[in-house]
């Protein structure tokens, strides 16, 4: 009991995870910035290679640590799904709003929660079934398919989500034998790696300017997972979450102020309600001391 009155620490949690979500906004608001003056595809990979600077400090651990022929599979496959992740994602970044894209970003865990049960055995009560068919909800209030046009920016959000919550699972089968700062490290080479070809397809010689906003990009996303996971540290999951919903506040404002984007009260609302789902679903592994479920934190994982 003593050991949890020292590590449990609520507000500390919450503060670094409020930390986290705006770094996270920062680095979607700075590639939103870049517009149209680069392929999408190409800045991805380059964010990629900025960000492996940051792997440095692992980089003993990683040469050090002994990888088995199912590892480097896992890695490898996890590289590709990663990397249509990426894609797709800055894609939807020069086609639809700031809010939508963090908005849509809500439904990986909800993904997640579904993968868990289908591949990785774990059981899916009612209340976590609820809850996704809530989320669901907020995804059609969002989208209001008939009412709206549904662009390819839509399409491709669904896929970042979809993708990412293929990549988290994998993840969480590598965590099992492996160090995290090993998996992360395997995670943004193997990514680079695949990002290589389609890059090449669409390669332009980038301004200076880009390259500093894709520096920036890459800095405030590893300042955002190394926040999370303090975060995580100091507080469970059902307390950390619902601070995310904060995201979708600064991304509102920042479209409204920055980039002139209207604020649409419906992609709020499914936005909240997607995140209502995820936080009661984490929540209830809480209650329930199930801390072998899959309940991740809401994070663009980019």
């Amino acid at each position: 009991m003593t050991t949890l009155a020292v590590t449990y620490r609520p507000l500390v949690g919450m503060f670094w995870m409020f930390a986290a979500g705006v770094s996270f906004v920062v680095m979607t608001a700075l590639v939103k910035s870049l517009g149209s003056t680069m392929d999408p595809i190409q800045a991805a990979f380059i964010r990629f290679v900025f960000g492996l600077v940051f792997l440095l400090p692992a980089l003993k651990l990683v040469l050090k640590t002994h990888l088995t022929r199912r590892h480097l599979t896992l890695f490898g496959v996890r590289g590709i799904v990663h990397a249509v992740a990426v894609m797709l994602w800055f894609f939807s970044m020069t086609q639809i709003p700031l809010a939508e894209v963090t908005a849509m970003n809500y439904m990986t865990p909800v993904y997640v929660t579904l993968g868990a049960a289908l591949f990785l055995g774990e059981k899916l009560a009612f209340r976590r079934i609820a809850a996704i068919f809530v989320a669901v909800i907020g995804v059609i209030i969002i989208l209001r398919p008939g009412f709206r046009e549904v662009s390819a920016g839509h399409l491709t959000m669904l896929g970042t989500s979809l993708a990412l919550g293929a990549s988290y699972l994998i993840a969480k089968a590598l965590v099992r034998d492996l160090p995290p700062s090993v998996v992360v490290a395997h995670m943004s080479i193997w990514v680079t790696i695949a990002l290589i070809p389609f890059a090449v397809a669409v390669w332009t010689p980038p301004s200076l300017r880009d390259l500093g906003v894709l520096f920036l990009v890459a800095s405030f996303a590893t300042a955002g997972h190394y926040f999370m996971t303090i975060a995580l540290k100091a507080a469970p999951v059902a307390v950390t979450q619902p601070v995310t919903f904060l995201q979708l506040i600064w991304a509102t404002l920042l479209g409204a102020l920055v980039f002139h984007e209207s604020v649409d009260m419906w992609v709020v609302a499914g936005g909240t309600l997607i995140l209502t789902a995820v936080s009661f679903i984490a929540w209830r592994e809480a209650v329930l001391n199930r801390g072998n479920l899959t309940t991740p934190s809401i994070g663009p994982k980019l």
